[in-house]
């Protein structure tokens, strides 16, 4: 439960994430930059206005300069690579923003349900941009079941009631809810979980908002199910690996047409050495 990586800390969170499925990283991002994440999920609501905060997801990225920058900081990197390896591709983001006294709850669930990976090898990380609490609908876990076999969809029910985020979920007489807990975060940590690990939350009803980021960090040897180029597939660390995925390149900043933030120079000279290291591995279909 810390931000630094030495030894003794990092072992301890690796103890957590295996005996109970989940671990929490105190103070891994700057004020200024979940500041920019806020202004983002402002900007993405803008841009999208038939959109609700809590479906800001992964399709939304693949130009988006500001997205790609923020699931590739290094610090969260630094932490990817203790659970996966040095070589790291984001499958997927998803802000889930809940609007005070209107946030959606989301239902039980495991994440590898959904997701076309094989093999299943996978970390999400969830970075908290407001203060997270059980007021305003933060992440709550059952611990330890990070070893219980994933759900099928078709095993979940569907619930499709335009009160919860994803209409579906695991039927809650099959769990021990009442050993749930939650995840209290302050604005800049992350919690990161097991694919596996049966989590959920409530709904915002407080006045305060909840964002939250999801990342869904991969090492580059997971295959990414797809007939076409996944949106948010990025090489984000590292040398991908030969006839396995396709990836996209990494989105230069373009003033009018994306959200401004500091650094955006920088950040195109990054973009251009970053995709001309993984040009082999960088097209625009699939």
């Amino acid at each position: 439960m810390t931000n630094r990586l030495d030894t003794w800390a990092m072992r301890q969170a690796m103890t957590n994430y295996n005996l109970h499925g989940y671990t929490v990283f105190k103070e891994v991002l700057d004020r200024e930059l979940i500041q920019d994440a806020r202004n983002h999920v402002d900007w993405l609501l803008h841009k999208n206005p038939d959109t609700r905060p809590e479906q800001l997801h992964h399709f939304l990225m693949q130009d988006d300069p500001f997205w790609v920058r923020l699931v590739s900081d290094d610090r969260l990197l630094d932490i990817a690579e203790k659970f996966i390896g040095p070589n790291i591709a984001l499958f997927a983001s998803h802000y889930i923003a809940k609007a005070p006294l209107d946030g959606q709850a989301v239902l039980w669930h495991q994440d590898g349900t959904y997701w076309p990976l094989k093999p299943m090898e996978v970390v999400t990380f969830w970075l908290s941009i407001d203060n997270s609490d059980r007021e305003n609908g933060c992440m709550r876990v059952i611990p330890n079941t990070q070893a219980t076999r994933l759900f099928s969809e078709d095993e979940l029910q569907q619930k499709d009631d335009g009160k919860n985020v994803l209409g579906s979920g695991i039927d809650p007489a099959l769990l021990d809810v009442p050993k749930a807990v939650d995840v209290v975060l302050k604005a800049g940590d992350v919690s990161v979980h097991h694919p596996n690990l049966i989590h959920g939350s409530h709904a915002n009803t407080s006045a305060r908002w909840r964002r939250g980021l999801t990342i869904r960090y991969i090492p580059v040897t997971t295959r990414i199910i797809t007939k076409e180029l996944h949106p948010s597939a990025f090489v984000l660390r590292g040398q991908a690996v030969p006839n396995l995925n396709l990836y996209n390149p990494w989105p230069k900043y373009v003033a009018g047409k994306h959200m401004r933030f500091k650094g955006t120079e920088e950040w195109n000279v990054r973009c251009a050495q970053v995709n001309a290291a993984n040009a082999g591995f960088i097209t625009g279909s699939k």
